[in-house]
């Protein structure tokens, strides 16, 4: 009994903070899809008097992707996993190795990045900060999925 309960509060847990993570990818990203300056604005994106040109079409090329692959796939997840479906949890499992992936890529990028002509971005804590929380998120997740086959 208490490990079925245990089960069940992670699986929650999981759709809950997935959710949560998912109003938090809107801002962060989906909108700046459509609206870039607008997550320059927030402080979601980087101007690119600070990552040049060339490092605003990658982050925009992620907000994008993020609009049409990972957010939908996300949510299509986190629905089919609340329901106890099959093809949920193979969703969810995806969207979160999608979750793991590109939080490294964006800290190698920022990591790599610097001192390349034009890139001034050389605080990223903030970076550093974030990301590592949103892999490990990730990670749970995906062990989460894993038990509940």
């Amino acid at each position: 009994m208490v490990k079925r309960l245990a089960l069940f509060s992670e699986r929650w847990f999981l759709i809950v903070t997935g959710w949560l993570f998912l109003t938090y990818l809107t801002f962060a990203q989906l909108i700046p899809a459509f609206d870039y300056d607008f997550g320059v604005a927030t402080g979601t994106q980087e101007p690119a008097e600070t990552v040049t040109e060339v490092g605003v079409a990658y982050w925009w090329a992620f907000a994008f992707g993020d609009l049409i692959i990972y957010a939908p796939l996300l949510a299509v997840g986190l629905i089919g996993f609340g329901l106890r479906k099959g093809w949920g949890r193979i969703i969810l499992a995806a969207a979160l190795g999608i979750t793991v992936y590109w939080p490294v890529v964006s800290l190698a990028v920022v990591t790599a990045a610097r001192g390349a002509p034009g890139w001034t971005l050389n605080d990223i804590t903030a970076y550093w900060i974030v990301l590592p929380v949103i892999i490990l998120w990730g990670l749970w997740g995906l062990w989460v999925v894993l038990r509940h086959a």
